[in-house]
């Protein structure tokens, strides 16, 4: 759907949810929060204007890739998207081939079978943004998973994956305690009512060999139209607690969001 108060703009809905918000005229425009908040990690992990070679694992309308080849020109960008019909359905009305230092390619395919196939130590950023419907596939949420993940990236390169979660923040709590089960560096970050339990929201996590720039990226996040904290060190172990981490054996889908919560009005 177009977006009437915006030219160029439009808007993907999945089954009556909000999936992507694309600004063609203006690629650096982000709309969603939780897009918001993957541009600034990118954003944060490299000097300004470095290409960095990225894995995006869920494609949508591909508002991340066009946002990093607009701010990053030159970065190599490979997008995995389970749903075929809906790639040629963006690539029909929401072209991105061609666009000005936009190398973006982007197949049909399962995120976990592809990234397995990734050669190790290639990529410097791998994007988790997989949703059935409005939850994320149990496959996608063990520490198998993101094990694959830390194996595809170079040293220092970084894993992130859009999550969403409610009260009591079960799962949120258990995926936390699955990436730190992989990455000695972690941060989680969302909006502060869904910390509190108050509410259903997006969780962002992000993982990495070498220390996440948190200061910056908590100053980035804070400052946000759309604010939201960041959890890291002793703070992210506590709200981890004893959870243990996910496995392929106990690994399930995430919650579904209460009836209205991402609904197009």
């Amino acid at each position: 759907m177009p977006d009437i108060d915006r030219d160029g703009a439009w808007l993907l809905t999945l089954d009556g949810t909000p999936q992507s918000y694309v600004d063609l005229a203006d690629p650096t425009h982000l709309e969603f929060e939780y897009t918001r908040r993957l541009g600034h990690l990118a954003d944060a992990l490299a000097p300004a204007g470095r290409p960095l070679d990225v894995l995006h694992l869920g494609g949508g309308a591909l508002t991340l890739p066009r946002y990093l080849a607009a701010t990053r020109p030159g970065s190599r960008q490979r997008v995995v998207e389970v749903d075929g019909p809906l790639l040629e359905l963006v690539e029909e009305h929401l072209p991105w081939r061609g666009t000005p230092g936009a190398d973006v390619s982007a197949t049909v395919g399962d995120a976990r079978a592809a990234l397995a196939d990734v050669p190790a130590g290639s990529q410097d950023l791998v994007v988790a943004d997989v949703f059935h419907g409005s939850r994320t596939p149990a496959h996608l949420t063990s520490v198998e998973f993101v094990r694959l993940a830390a194996a595809a990236l170079r040293e220092g390169g970084c894993y992130a994956a859009n999550l969403a979660d409610g009260p009591p923040l079960a799962f949120a709590r258990a995926q936390a305690a699955t990436v730190r089960a992989v990455f000695p560096y972690v941060c989680l970050v969302a909006e502060a009512s869904v910390l509190r339990g108050r509410r259903y929201g997006n969780v962002l996590l992000a993982g990495s060999s070498a220390p996440l720039p948190e200061a910056e990226l908590a100053r980035l996040f804070a400052g946000d139209v759309f604010p939201a904290r960041l959890v890291a060190g002793d703070d992210l172990a506590a709200l981890a607690g004893r959870t243990a981490p996910v496995t392929d054996a106990d690994a399930t889908d995430s919650p579904p969001p209460p009836d209205g919560a991402f609904s197009v009005g």
